[in-house]
């Protein structure tokens, strides 16, 4: 099957692409020959992100979205539709994190993490879920965390709003299989970001965490694009349902001396 990783003239829209994992995903789209449409609240930002795909040789348009607002996704998809005439590839990588004590965490701090890590990628893949039908070889995937699997100190609701997205992408791969569309998740490991990096970065709890990594190191974002490239591909034709952890082995620690 020659060619079933190219994503030559692929349509792809990356939710949460102006820092971090989701950035590093909209760019290796694109140097895999797709084009890609980041989106994210900070204008700034998207527009580098933005001249930054152009500068792959690819298309893109710049629209500043905010995920937990259904009609703003929905104004985006028109655009992408009236611009590019089809969407292949649907990434949600948008999502905030918390750390707090559980026992006062505040109502809506939760309600929050949750609409920016669990609904805000439902919205996107309900407003999508036609053009990815049409597609032919719809691909949704969801970035999920270690947390969806795992405990971690004090971000209780960001591990279940994190646990609730890889049960959300089980569930859309059950239901849309029959429309053609293939909805994987990928785990990262610890991997620094602007979201995370004060609290791992030289932290006891950051510390820890390498202790628990058979690798011994932190990931790099670009680090996830292989795996990015076959879900979003020909490659994951019969592969649905799935979440890839990219974690330098921490899911499958135990004792690490």
């Amino acid at each position: 099957m020659p060619g079933i990783l190219d994503l030559t003239n692929r349509v792809a829209v990356v939710a949460g692409a102006t820092s971090g994992i989701g950035r590093a995903l909209a760019l290796g789209l694109a140097a895999h020959g797709a084009h890609v449409i980041p989106t994210g609240r900070r204008r700034a930002q998207l527009e580098t992100v933005c001249a930054e795909i152009e500068a792959a040789g690819v298309r893109t348009l710049c629209q500043t979205t905010d995920v937990t607002d259904r009609a703003a996704i929905d104004t985006l998809r028109d655009r992408v539709l009236g611009d590019f005439g089809r969407v292949d590839i649907l990434v949600n990588a948008a999502g905030v994190t918390h750390k707090q004590p559980t026992a006062t965490l505040p109502a809506d701090q939760w309600s929050a993490l949750f609409e920016s890590n669990l609904n805000g990628s439902l919205y996107a893949c309900q407003s999508f879920h036609a053009a990815l039908k049409a597609s032919g070889h719809g691909r949704i995937i969801n970035i999920a965390s270690l947390g969806s699997f795992l405990a971690f100190h004090e971000v209780a609701a960001y591990c279940a709003a994190k646990s609730a997205l890889l049960s959300l992408t089980r569930s859309l791969a059950c239901e849309w299989a029959r429309d053609g569309i293939s909805v994987n998740a990928i785990a990262p490991g610890v991997f620094p970001t602007e979201l995370n990096q004060g609290i791992i970065n030289g932290t006891p709890r950051g510390r820890e965490m390498l202790m628990r990594t058979p690798m011994g190191r932190f990931g790099k974002p670009e680090e996830l694009i292989g795996a990015l490239v076959l879900l979003a591909s020909d490659g994951a034709s019969f592969l649905t349902g799935q979440c890839i952890a990219v974690d330098g082995g921490y899911l499958a620690s135990g004792v690490n001396s």
